[in-house]
């Protein structure tokens, strides 16, 4: 996910990408804790896309 695909999305939108970030979120621990993650990297990069995600927000918010 690139920071100009986030800049050019309303807020809306924004957050749909949030809920979808935190579900793969669940879903990806639940997998390492059943150990049947083999790529443990996706954790961290769902991690800094939410993060990623949760800075446009706050941005675009404190805009209006």
């Amino acid at each position: 996910m690139k920071n100009t695909e986030l800049a050019s999305k309303d807020l809306t939108a924004l957050n749909a990408e949030l809920t979808e970030l935190l579900k793969t979120s669940f879903k990806l621990r639940m997998q390492k804790g059943t150990q049947q993650l083999t790529n443990t990297s996706q954790l961290g990069k769902n991690k800094r896309d939410i993060a990623r995600v949760k800075t446009f927000i706050a941005q675009k918010t404190a805009q209006k």
